[in-house]
Formats: C-alpha cells, structure tokens, sequence
C-alpha cells in the first residue's frame, strides 16, 4: 500500500481489538476515522466477523462512510458468502493484494 502512493495516510494493527479501540479513541475526531479499512478475517484476540459485529455497534457514532474490504488468504465459500451479508463490506479480495487491487479501491472511494 505505501509504495502504490495512492493512500493519504496507512495505519496498521495486529488484531482487531487493537482496530477497534483506535476506532472508539477516533470517534471524536472525523479527520482520524478512516474512509478505507482492508480486514483480514484471521486475525487474534478479536477476527475480522467479531470486529465487524463491533463496528456495527460503533459506526452510527461517526459522521463518516467507512468501507471495508475483506483480505485474506482464505478460500472458504462461507466466509464469501458471509461478507456479502454485511452491509458495511464493500467486496472480497484474496491475499496477496495486488497494484490492480489497490486501483480499484481507490477507484471507488
């Protein structure tokens, strides 16, 4: 993503509660909520389904439009069909994400 110069600015977290809290510690301020959140379903401590059953809970709060794309290495057919049962998830990419990828999420922001 850095090297693709096509995102303003990129954060980065190792489990989805680290995600989420950034998200709570952000609410107040819309500059730092993000337009764009590429999530990988296997993540620890709380996984990609969890984090958005809690951005579900959060996202009213924000006077933002938060998209969400799912990444990840998984090719198991529940997991697709579960992420077109979520409003807030725009499409399903698999790992690696490519340079294409990356284009046509910023295409659609």
């Amino acid at each position: 993503m850095e090297r693709s110069e096509m995102f303003s600015e990129i954060s980065s977290f190792k489990n989805g509660k680290d995600a989420i809290d950034e998200l709570y510690n952000s609410s107040e301020n819309i500059d730092a909520i993000p337009d764009i959140i590429l999530l990988d379903i296997n993540m620890p401590i709380m996984d990609g389904w969890e984090f958005m059953d809690e951005l579900g809970v959060i996202k009213p709060k924000f006077n933002a439009d938060i998209v969400v794309y799912i990444v990840s290495s998984s090719i198991a057919i529940e997991d697709k069909n579960k992420s077109k049962s979520h409003e807030n998830i725009l499409g399903y990419l698999s790992k690696p994400v490519t340079l294409d990828d990356l284009i046509l999420i910023a295409s659609r922001d």
